[in-house]
């Protein structure tokens, strides 16, 4: 019997996610670009500028890179935002698990640069751990369409990509654009994964 207390095991998974998400900034190539012999593509950049509050709100996971944090989200993941009396975002991360419950992930954001900067770090580890560099990963919006309606998230190595929608239905014209620029960008586009909402149709490729 596992008699580790719930709250320590709870901690260990949020050190170790932000571990994750830290040290893949360090990863200069993608592992399918190393096998391959690939060149290393130019250094991503993201969006020229972001409109936080217009950011802020439910955002639905239509695609992404596998993970191996998310590998129990077997369908319905979104991220919802909301700016904080304090100035930080507040990030709520949800998903159903194979059991059909629910999981959720609260953790916190804060930009890095100006009130427009399209650069964020996000950790999910404890309050008390926020001083602590290496529990903050990067979020960095590199797409965004101006109605502020689809958008592609990502980190200076590419390690982790998600496709963002604010509806779990994406418009195949519009999805197979963005598919293109993150081609444009260095992406891997055939290790991109859709990801199901049970409650919208599937994109078609």
């Amino acid at each position: 019997m596992n008699t580790t207390n719930p709250i320590t095991r709870l901690l260990g998974r949020s050190l170790i996610a932000a571990l994750c998400l830290s040290f893949s900034a360090w990863v200069p190539l993608s592992s399918a670009q190393a096998q391959s012999g690939e060149a290393s593509p130019a250094p991503l950049e993201a969006i020229a500028s972001l409109d936080v509050a217009r950011y802020m709100g439910t955002w639905y996971e239509v695609a992404k890179y596998p993970n191996w944090f998310q590998k129990r989200c077997i369908a319905n993941t979104s991220a919802t935002y909301a700016i904080q009396p304090n100035g930080m975002l507040q990030v709520l991360n949800r998903c159903q698990k194979e059991d059909g419950s629910m999981t959720d992930a609260l953790g916190e954001a804060k930009q890095v640069g100006d009130a427009n900067s399209p650069k964020l770090k996000v950790r999910f580890a404890p309050a008390w751990l926020s001083f602590l560099p290496f529990v903050w990963g990067n979020y960095w919006v590199i797409d965004l369409d101006p109605q502020y309606q689809l958008a592609a998230v990502s980190e200076p190595s590419r390690k982790y990509l998600w496709v963002l929608s604010r509806t779990q239905t994406v418009e195949p014209k519009a999805y197979d654009a963005l598919l293109q620029r993150l081609k444009e960008k260095g992406f891997n586009l055939d290790a991109i994964e859709i990801s199901k909402q049970t409650t919208a149709k599937p994109i078609t490729q």
